[in-house]
């Protein structure tokens, strides 16, 4: 399938897709988060791949909403219309919801709907060089694709409205050290730290992998208790248990 503003790549178990408008500094359009959002549901149904990187082309991961998808629109209270939000929500949710690892690889920078999309992703790798930052008050607009909630989630809440309230830049060992990454990284060192991650992805039970993903994200929904209701109340398809627990009674 073909692809105006992304590019999509297979290699072992894992599918990279690649925000592909460098010279805007992958700016987010509608062509674009529509094209993510089928790229991901494909590599959901490619039995092949195991892990699924977001990464972007160029000297930026994703600068944020391109602006100019806003020309025509008539922009008031902050509110940057349901034309730009509705394929937003539906990308982050598609992430949200896929049963295999999203992963960001932040090869540099990452502003506002930028940030917002690197939040929805399951963790981050991170370039120590790669630049950070919340900028919607900058610009008069306030968040409504989950910044307020994901963002005090990973950083804390302190932390995040200071961030929101200055628009702030950050850097990715500054990112890594809040808790907003897992991982920062030399930029060179990047694609070995995120091939190792999705090679330990693999060796694992695929129907193990996608339960933790469910489990996780109906946990941090609620209170611990509802979480330990949902673990226990809650199958999966786990094909693979009988034979991973044989090999390892046989070692």
């Amino acid at each position: 399938m073909g692809y105006e503003q992304i590019k999509y790549e297979i290699a072992d178990t894992t599918a990279t897709i690649t925000l592909n408008r460098p010279d805007a500094m992958n700016a987010l359009t509608v062509v674009m988060m529509n094209e993510m959002h089928q790229a991901i549901k494909m590599a959901v149904d490619d039995p092949q791949v195991r892990s699924i990187v977001l990464t972007g082309e160029g000297r930026a991961f994703c600068a944020g909403l391109d602006l100019k998808e806003m020309d025509d629109r008539n922009i008031t209270k902050g509110y940057v219309g349901k034309v730009v939000d509705l394929p937003a929500q539906n990308l982050i949710k598609t992430i949200e919801n896929a049963p295999k690892p999203v992963i960001g690889k932040i090869n540099g920078f990452c502003f506002t709907g930028g940030l917002e999309l690197a939040l929805s992703l399951d963790f981050l790798v991170v370039a120590n060089e790669s630049k950070f930052g919340d900028t919607h008050a900058k610009w008069g607009l306030r968040p409504t694709w989950g910044m307020s909630a994901r963002l005090p989630s990973a950083v804390g809440v302190r932390k995040a409205r200071e961030l929101s309230f200055t628009a702030r830049s950050f850097t990715g060992v500054q990112a890594e050290q809040w808790g907003l990454a897992n991982y920062a990284v030399p930029r060179d060192e990047l694609d070995a730290k995120v091939k190792s991650i999705t090679d330990s992805i693999a060796e694992n039970s695929e129907g193990s992998v996608a339960a933790f993903k469910d489990l996780y994200k109906h946990g941090l929904t609620g209170s611990v208790e509802n979480g330990v209701q949902y673990e226990l109340a809650t199958n999966y398809e786990i094909a693979d248990t009988a034979e991973r627990v044989s090999g390892f009674s046989k070692r």
